[in-house]
């Protein structure tokens, strides 16, 4: 588009519909910040439903059925039971191994079990630059007075727990509703668009939506393989946790480069164990840091060129950043549509800003 062309193009018609649409998706923002205790239920059953999807159309195939309610029904139970049956088969386990790490803790502050030589500098140090009796008057200052006054408000802590546990305990029950009317929930979006917009709109959002179907399905499934290798490789180098831990890394997957914050945890563990003398903490560490480098590179340079195939047209830089934008904006809420909302946004800038004459952006033929 020539200058010419641009300065007949921005109007002050069109200038003003931006400036308008800018200030209504600020307050939309500021809305869902504002709501978002509310709606986190909400936002994390929509994205669960719709990575039930497939799950829900091969149950809609198997059981021959025309409606989605039976279907699925049965998707949410079967997910439900594979839960269930996971717990079921390792919460012994990980019961056993947290009473462990807590028997090491107790044995070592009690001087049952006398602490590694590298944790003696580590005291050395705190003792010789951390005062203790700094501490001790900080601890002074607590009156009991204070402490009364805090156990007061116990019954109203209480309730609120509860009142968080039955608004995450409504996630089920948005998931399943979600999934019985999804088709018709598509629809009603399609309503918001004005008449006269609807056709170009649909046209970014379906190319929207087809990039989101090969990112997070894609993703899911090579969290999901993640998962599995994590959890064999914790196991065989004898971490504690090793299950929860491999789970965590793989639900952390979905978020690029986020399963590496698990790494805290790791360490923490680690250390925790190495108090026990039959290990040092060098050694442990480096063995769990061998199952995140081989586990990576399985992930990474094996698992997901085949499944992701073609990107989605976001480089790591700009997911991290779009990620980092949304998630200071709106919290959790923020990451969970951080990229939809980013693809929606380079869509439409693409379509309609950088190509604003063509239906199409040319694109180099292979």
């Amino acid at each position: 588009m020539s200058t010419q062309e641009n300065i007949h193009y921005w109007n002050v018609d069109r200038i003003m519909k931006l400036l308008i649409g800018l200030a209504l998706a600020a307050v939309l923002i500021l809305l869902i910040g504002y709501l978002s205790d509310v709606l986190l239920p909400f936002f994390i059953a929509c994205f669960i439903a719709y990575m039930l999807q497939p799950l829900v159309g091969f149950n809609r195939r198997f059981i021959h059925e025309k409606g989605r309610a039976i279907s699925s029904i049965l998707s949410l139970l079967e997910v439900l039971a594979v839960v269930a049956l996971i717990v079921y088969i390792f919460l012994p386990s990980v019961v056993r191994e947290l009473d462990m790490l807590s028997k090491i803790i107790h044995e070592v502050t009690s001087g049952k079990r006398p602490l590694p030589p590298e944790y003696l500098t580590i005291i050395d140090w705190f003792d010789r630059y951390i005062q203790p009796a700094t501490l001790k008057g900080q601890l002074s200052n607590l009156h009991i007075g204070t402490i009364i006054s805090k156990g007061t408000s116990l019954l109203n802590e209480s309730i609120t727990v509860i009142i968080d546990v039955l608004g995450w305990a409504l996630t089920v029950v948005y998931v399943l509703f979600i999934l019985i009317d999804y088709p018709q929930i598509v629809k009603g979006f399609k309503l918001i668009i004005p008449h006269k917009y609807r056709p170009q709109a649909m046209v970014v959002v379906k190319d929207v939506q087809k990039s989101m179907n090969h990112y997070f399905r894609g993703q899911g499934l090579v969290a999901l393989c993640a998962t599995v290798f994590y959890c064999i490789g914790f196991s065989i180098i004898g971490l504690p946790l090793a299950i929860p831990m491999g789970i965590l890394v793989g639900i952390l997957y979905m978020i690029p480069y986020f399963q590496y914050v698990t790494l805290i945890p790791v360490a923490i563990i680690c250390a925790i164990y190495s108090l026990s003398g039959d290990i040092t903490f060098i050694s442990m560490l480096g063995r769990s840091l061998l199952v995140y480098v081989v586990s990576q590179c399985i992930c990474d340079y094996i698992l997901t060129p085949h499944i992701m195939g073609k990107e989605m047209g976001m480089n790591a830089a700009v997911i991290l950043l779009s990620l980092s934008i949304w998630g200071s904006l709106l919290g959790i809420i923020g990451m969970i549509i951080a990229l939809p909302v980013s693809s929606l946004i380079m869509a439409y800038y693409e379509r309609y800003i950088s190509y604003p004459r063509t239906t199409k952006p040319k694109t180099d033929e292979s």
